[in-house]
């Protein structure tokens, strides 16, 4: 179902920018071994899959805090968990990771119902009247960017920017503000697309409208902090910029 807290009109949008885990892909069974196996090499005992589910969304080193208790918890411990976390999940994160049923054909509906709308600069394989569309993830930008080839993701973003892309993660706006002016975009034409508060908040801190996808790894987090529009497939998510 389709929730509507604040209306934007689907012509204005130019560019739209869309989380990676939780949103476009289900990376969850890798993230959680990946952190599973991080902390058996540290000697620490292993968490539920819905428990480091749960920590997805900050980047990987704020991931491993968390998994390791929170804030009071040895930097050096920390570091080398993150590195072997880093390491593991580098040579493993397409053991069993998907793209979510429906994302596909919502992205190429979203990139082309875009009649009308003109675009200052053309990048990477759209062109002409499509949408621009692209990944801001705080997951890192390499492995963001091979998942996003491997899964057959790849021509429909003109750019896929990770965690370390930039100086700050999200939800700081840095991030999508350089998006904004690599496409010439002002802030009211463009929205963010993602599945938990964090992505909400990178979108209203930079001024965009904000879609939130309840089908991801962090609905509970939308509950307190809704998007302007909220879906619940990516059936939906077309709906919502469709002309």
């Amino acid at each position: 179902m389709i929730r509507t807290f604040r209306a934007f009109d689907p012509h204005s949008i130019k560019l739209v920018i869309f989380d990676l885990d939780g949103t476009l892909i289900d990376s969850r069974l890798d993230l959680v071994h990946s952190v599973n196996a991080a902390l058996r090499h540290i000697g620490r005992p292993e968490l539920p899959d819905d428990v480091i589910a749960s920590y997805v969304g900050d980047g990987a080193p704020i991931l491993i805090q968390r998994a390791l208790g929170g804030e009071v918890v040895d930097e050096a411990l920390v570091r080398k968990g993150l590195e072997f976390f880093l390491a593991y999940y580098r040579e493993h994160k397409l053991d069993h990771t998907t793209v979510y049923p429906g994302v596909a054909e919502a992205l190429a509906a979203i990139q082309n119902s875009s009649n009308g709308v003109s675009h200052g600069t053309s990048h990477g394989a759209s062109h002409g009247n499509q949408r621009k569309l692209a990944v801001l993830s705080n997951k890192p930008v390499k492995p963001s960017q091979a998942i996003v080839e491997a899964l057959g993701l790849g021509h429909f973003f003109s750019q896929v920017y990770g965690g370390n892309s930039f100086a700050s993660k999200k939800p700081d706006p840095e991030g999508a503000r350089a998006l904004l002016g690599e496409y010439g975009v002002r802030p009211e034409e463009a929205a963010m697309v993602g599945d938990s508060h964090v992505d909400v908040r990178t979108g209203a801190n930079a001024g965009l409208h904000t879609v939130g996808v309840t089908y991801g790894f962090a609905p509970h987090t939308l509950v307190d902090q809704p998007a302007d529009v909220m879906v619940d497939s990516p059936h939906e998510l077309a709906t919502v910029f469709a002309i």
